[in-house]
């Protein structure tokens, strides 16, 4: 890779990293950018779960107080989430090239979707738990729901944290918050399920994935400075809208 890529990943990583602490969505702007410097799509994916690990254990490490009481809860689901981040992994290695340059678009289109429709998968979970008067007695549902979840994450991994989140209210009777420290719990070991299987891949492409993982955590550094004094909603409707062009790009490729 040239300095040119470096510094362009180096960049996109900082973005994504910022965007990730504020909104989410960082893979819609870090993937495009590999893939753009003609990273092939699957080693694009390997390479940008592998590098955007690091950064889902600040969050689980920030609500770790929140887990306190679902001990049981999480033990239980996190052999699936493990189980079904490696599935996610296994099918993505297995996907050709070709294949995968046909299902981006759709991918990116279901991280946009659940990005854009986040606040109102929030408020649908709050009103689920509202009105369900804390009897809910299918908590067994959680396993395959998560695992579906997990695989998808495992696949591709954007918008996996606002999936995660809402299938969880759907299952499970419990405060937002307590949800959301769960929701972090389960993505760390999703995605490092996946980037601890890909680590034997062949498929890393590891000059790019050191300098996104040091750009993604300096950007979530910055974003976590900056974040009382921008509005979510612009910067999420930003990555959205950037998220909609590269989906038209791939399209008509």
């Amino acid at each position: 890779m040239s300095y040119l890529d470096i510094t362009l990943i180096g960049l996109a990583s900082i973005c994504g990293g910022f965007a990730n602490a504020i909104a989410g969505g960082g893979t819609l702007i870090t993937f495009p950018t590999l893939t753009a410097l003609d990273v092939s799509p699957v080693i694009a994916n390997v390479t940008n779960t592998v590098a955007l690990c690091p950064g889902y254990i600040g969050g689980a490490l920030a609500q770790r107080a929140d887990l306190r009481g679902q001990e049981k809860r999480m033990w239980s689901l996190l052999p699936t989430g493990i189980l079904g981040g490696i599935t996610g992994g296994v099918l993505l290695l297995s996907t050709s090239d070709a294949t995968f340059m046909k299902l981006i678009p759709y991918l990116i289109l279901t991280a946009v979707i659940l990005l854009a429709f986040q606040d109102r998968l929030r408020t649908a979970v709050m009103a689920h738990m509202g009105g369900s008067g804390r009897t809910h007695p299918h908590e067994v549902w959680a396993i395959p729901l998560v695992f579906a979840a997990a695989v998808y994450g495992g696949y591709f991994g954007a918008g996996l944290g606002v999936m995660m989140l809402a299938v969880l209210g759907l299952v499970l009777d419990d405060s937002l918050t307590r949800l959301n420290a769960l929701k972090q719990a389960l993505s760390f070991v999703i995605n490092s399920a996946a980037a601890v299987f890909f680590l034997f891949s062949g498929k890393v492409l590891w000059t790019a994935a050191a300098v996104m993982t040091v750009g993604s955590l300096a950007g979530g550094v910055l974003g976590g400075r900056v974040a009382s004094r921008i509005r979510p909603a612009v910067l999420r409707w930003m990555v959205i809208t950037v998220g909609l062009i590269v989906a038209g790009i791939y399209f008509v490729r």
